[in-house]
């Protein structure tokens, strides 16, 4: 792959990456600190998987400021948190299957961050192995 292209590609994930953990913090922040109004709009919220999400999107965050930069660290980070939200992904998985209350939108929710994560993790793997 080309240096420019490459480039491209590493900043383009490190823009995606920066940005949805951006709104993964806004929108984990909202029921976790907003008052009881927030709480009640988002309904039937696991707590573990809002607390992982919540902080997960501060890791997005630096990922995404890692790979902008190139930085060898931020493959294995995005590795980590691919591998991190599969994981809870499963654990959320057990918690529906055994008559837990959620919300739908949790299950695609989750399907998008485990899928974006494995590529960005995959992608960032191919694009920076020459760093690493």
């Amino acid at each position: 792959m080309s240096t420019s292209k490459a480039d491209w590609l590493a900043k383009s994930l490190a823009g995606v990456a920066v940005l949805f953990g951006l709104l993964t913090v806004l929108s984990g922040g909202r029921p976790l600190f907003g008052g009881e109004a927030a709480r009640l709009a988002a309904g039937a919220i696991v707590p573990f998987v809002l607390w992982f999400n919540f902080v997960a999107g501060f890791a997005y965050v630096a990922c995404g400021l890692g790979l902008w930069q190139r930085r060898r660290w931020s493959v294995p980070l995005a590795v980590f948190i691919a591998a991190a939200t599969g994981l809870v992904f499963a654990a959320f998985g057990v918690h529906a299957w055994s008559g837990g209350a959620y919300e739908t939108r949790t299950v695609g929710a989750m399907a998008l961050r485990t899928l974006l994560w494995a590529g960005i993790a995959a992608t960032a793997h191919r694009v920076l192995r020459k760093r690493i």
